[in-house]
């Protein structure tokens, strides 16, 4: 019976839930940061490209 009780007490313990909670949010978060990532691979290379063609293309002036 004294493990019956144990069980039923540790059912009814809720001390880790929130954590559980928080860590699989983040995961989840995580997860879908990864999957727009990789879906926005090939555009981020080609908006990396054309800033840097815009940015080459640019005059500092050293004269005021």
């Amino acid at each position: 019976m004294k493990i019956w009780r144990m069980i039923s007490r540790f059912q009814a313990d809720e001390a880790g839930a929130v954590t559980v909670d928080w860590v699989v949010l983040t995961a989840s978060v995580c997860g879908l940061v990864a999957l727009a990532m990789a879906g926005l691979k090939g555009n981020m290379t080609s908006i990396g490209q054309k800033t840097e063609q815009f940015l080459s293309a640019q005059t500092i002036n050293t004269t005021f």
